[in-house]
């Protein structure tokens, strides 16, 4: 494990591969960490990539450098994270791969500073946050599953988090990801990341931040504004929805192909769920190496 400062944190990460090989950066959701990516990495390192994977803001071993800083998890923060990270290994381009929180910071990096990106994976497509429009009600069988989400919104859901949160994400595990049979020993891995000590306020902060309910840090506010446009992405890009997943149903391929004016896929991912590297880490290895042109089986066609 190494660490470096990168913009308002101490990033811990792990690093593989040659130095002089194909950037890689894999990033991690909620309420996960970088052992999504244990089965992925070495595919990368095998076909020569230099692979990166920190740890996200309230996660793991990574943690703010100073006391004043907002406890953010919004969306533009989490993005800021990972140029400043770029910035600080000296990494000009990158492919960029990742699922939930994570996949949503590679989003809009590829979005708004395509030049420093050679390719995207994202698993749930398209996921920049449409603030302005978090107020209205989704279908029924969608709203059930983000019961978790407004649980957060009130302090009995902050106390809950805090109180039983092994629990709480192993529960989220289980219904994300309903047919994946993970072990005690697998979450235990992953859960030890969660007793970060700002965990619980960047999480509660994300799930509040993208309702509109709290304001964000005045820090990367310009940049939430061009975020509320939902901005296109113009970058070679692999989009996974696993239709297994307890969270959010794969959209229409027509709808997400508006959000995409590159090069673009759609892979629709049977029993599989919502942690879609550490379900299906062939697959997402092989639209990384598609993307970073070094053999991997995903052409992109529109």
């Amino acid at each position: 494990m190494k660490h470096v400062d990168a913009g308002a944190l101490s990033v811990a990460y792990r690093e593989a591969g040659p130095a002089i090989g194909q950037p890689v950066v894999l990033l991690h959701g909620f309420p996960y960490d970088i052992h999504a990516y244990d089965a992925v990495v070495p595919r990368l390192v095998q076909a020569g990539c230099r692979v990166i994977t920190p740890w996200l803001r309230g996660f793991g071993p990574t943690v703010f450098l100073s006391a004043d800083t907002p406890r953010s998890g919004q969306q533009a923060a989490l993005a800021h994270d990972l140029l400043a990270l770029m910035d600080a290994l000296e990494i000009e381009r990158a492919v960029l791969a990742g699922y939930d929180w994570g996949g949503r910071a590679a989003c809009i990096v590829a979005a708004l500073w395509p030049e420093r990106v050679r390719g995207l994976v994202s698993a749930m497509g398209y996921n920049i946050q449409d603030i302005a429009g978090a107020a209205q009600p989704a279908a029924p069988e969608d709203e059930h599953r983000l019961w978790y989400q407004y649980y957060f919104h009130g302090e009995r859901g902050r106390a809950g988090l805090a109180r039983n949160r092994h629990a709480l994400c192993r529960l989220l595990w289980q219904l994300w990801s309903p047919t994946w049979r993970f072990d005690e020993a697998t979450y235990a891995k992953t859960a030890a990341a969660f007793d970060n000590p700002d965990f619980v306020e960047v999480v509660i902060h994300s799930y509040r931040h993208r309702y509109g309910l709290v304001p964000g840090d005045p820090a990367v506010e310009a940049t939430e504004r061009r975020l509320a446009v939902r901005p296109r992405i113009g970058v070679p890009t692999i989009s996974f929805h696993g239709l297994d997943d307890g969270v959010t149903r794969p959209p229409a391929r027509e709808r997400e192909a508006e959000r995409f004016t590159g090069p673009w896929a759609q892979r629709l991912l049977p029993g599989v769920g919502h942690n879609v590297p550490q379900e299906a880490p062939a697959d997402f290895a092989g639209a990384v190496l598609a993307l970073a042109d070094l053999g991997g089986p995903d052409g992109i066609k529109r």
